[in-house]
């Protein structure tokens, strides 16, 4: 499975449990330890909790493996590493106070929803999430 067709699946799963605020980093040619980084919030323990089991779901019908997880017993921030995609599930203080994104400043990045957790308006045009990351990664 390529890091694409796992970026595509995570965050269609995330999407669907309602996920807020979802970002891609593109982090290829930046790091050697994986290609993109997906980050959302969840508004409580349980939300987040709740995303991260969709996805791992999700990911294993798909037959990704070799995930590993981290945080998910105190779910305020959840780690999920599957190689080349790695994705963050957290509650929105850890997300600001940690700040991925300014971190990651150089990487390319696709904010998959508009302020408020809508998705993303372009040109007039309403979008999904799904849609946004569809058309914004490239085609190996």
């Amino acid at each position: 499975m390529t890091s694409e067709e796992k970026v595509r699946l995570i965050v269609e799963a995330a999407d669907a449990k309602q996920a807020r605020n979802p970002t891609l980093l593109d982090l290829r040619g930046l790091t050697l330890m994986t290609d993109y980084f997906f980050v959302c919030e969840g508004t409580s323990s349980v939300h987040i909790r709740t995303i991260t089991d969709h996805i791992v779901e999700q990911m294993k019908h798909a037959g990704a493996g070799g995930i590993r997880i981290e945080g998910y017993d105190h779910a305020r921030w959840v780690l999920m590493d599957y190689q080349d995609v790695v994705a963050h599930v957290m509650a929105p203080d850890q997300r600001e106070y940690y700040d991925l994104e300014a971190f990651w400043a150089e990487a390319p990045r696709l904010d998959l929803s508009a302020r408020g957790g809508e998705p993303e308006v372009e040109r007039g045009v309403k979008r999904s999430p799904t849609e946004a990351v569809t058309e914004s990664i490239p085609h190996v």
